[in-house]
């Protein structure tokens, strides 16, 4: 059975991972010490939920965390530290920290090492999120032991709750763009101003205008949409930037 050490300390060990190209050594007071550090361990990088879901929604919410008072925000995983480096990468990831448990002994002396032999993985980390402050475990948040890898608690909305339930959340930006397109880079520039972070969907290669306008009603770009609602191309944006 998975038990919560919410009140304990966080074991002490040192990971071998990769940060800006290089190996680094990086000991768990180096990550804890002093600090409000909100991490979260997950079953392995590039697989489904953990790419599509869990690490996205923390990036997206790091600000929000960071409001509430946590200073950093960690992803474990018990790969190596070229594929979590490979998986930064590959996500775009902004905010979160992402460190290799190589040889998962942060995962096994949290009592979180899993067997997931019959999915080829070996031994994993088990999916859950904690609060630690200065080194103590506050709060955990562990999955369910279900079988398949249950989704339900460690969520970044979850953490954000426990923080501040009445915690206002980032919009959800979208654009639709084409490289090299100069209105392209003055709209991003503005979000980047302005601390919206956005998911960027190139428009290229066979995409018709007829394509752009079934999607967007508009057949040039950029198009953003933010919380669902289409602002329009980047003179758009400026005037909705200067109604908000």
């Amino acid at each position: 059975m998975l038990k919560s050490r919410e009140g304990q300390r966080v074991p002490e060990v040192t990971f071998r991972t990769r940060e800006g190209g290089d190996w680094e050594e990086i000991t768990s007071s180096d990550i804890f010490a002093g600090k409000t550090v909100v991490c979260f361990a997950l079953p392995g990088a590039f697989t489904p939920t953990c790419s599509s879901t869990h690490l996205p929604r923390y990036d997206e919410l790091a600000g929000a965390l960071g409001a509430e008072g946590v200073d950093d925000v960690v992803c474990f995983s018990v790969n190596d530290g070229f594929v979590m480096e490979a998986w930064k990468q590959h996500q775009g990831v902004r905010a979160v920290r992402v460190i290799a448990d190589g040889n998962g002994t942060f995962a096994e002396q949290m009592g979180m090492l899993v067997d997931k032999s019959d999915l080829g993985f070996g031994s994993r980390s088990w999916r859950y999120s904690m609060l630690v402050r200065d080194g103590v475990i506050e709060k955990m948040f562990i999955e369910p032991e279900q079988a398949g890898d249950p989704f339900v608690a460690s969520d970044a909305d979850t953490m954000l709750d426990y923080l501040n339930p009445n915690a206002s959340r980032p919009s959800d930006v979208t654009i639709l763009s084409k490289p090299g397109c100069p209105h392209c880079a003055t709209a991003k520039a503005m979000l980047d101003e302005r601390a919206l972070t956005y998911e960027e969907i190139p428009i290229a290669g066979d995409v018709t205008a007829r394509s752009l306008r079934a999607v967007a009603g508009a057949d040039s770009v950029p198009q953003v949409f933010i919380d669902g609602r289409r602002i329009g191309g980047a003179d758009d944006l400026a005037n909705y930037l200067g109604s908000t």
